[in-house]
């Protein structure tokens, strides 16, 4: 399995009146712990998107446990339990300061060829990388 955990602080931009994190940027902060995961690995959407493989999301799931609040620090934990093909599967758990569970989720994204748009299996040069770090 592949783990990384990158930390976050709530925007104002992000909440509601009430200084609570709107439902729909959980899903924003999934975004960028993916996008964390893979520069750390030494890649990027950026260089897959060079090399001619796009990555859409083609499922969300979110459970809702308790709320984020405006300029608290919290951590996105994002799991990777199995090399991809066509379609990669991401787990995540938000926590606050406290390490209380905010949150999980997942997202599942599929690769397609950017000039054909045509589904792709996952590129062997990216598929390698994570298997280094698995």
């Amino acid at each position: 399995m592949l783990e990384g955990e990158f930390k976050f602080r709530v925007w104002y931009k992000d909440t509601d009146q009430m200084g609570i994190m709107h439902h729909s940027n959980y899903i924003c902060y999934y975004e960028a712990a993916r996008s964390e995961l893979m520069r750390s690995l030494g890649t990027s959407y950026a260089q897959m998107e060079q090399e001619g493989v796009m990555m859409p999301i083609l499922e969300v799931h979110s459970k809702y446990l308790r709320s984020a609040h405006y300029d608290e620090l919290i951590s996105v934990r994002i799991m990777l339990r199995e090399l991809p093909m066509a379609r990669i599967t991401f787990e995540y758990e938000i926590y606050n300061e406290q390490r209380e569970l905010l949150n999980t989720g997942s997202t599942v994204l599929g690769f397609i060829n950017s000039q054909t748009r045509r589904p792709c299996r996952a590129p062997r040069n990216f598929v390698e990388l994570l298997e280094k770090n698995m």
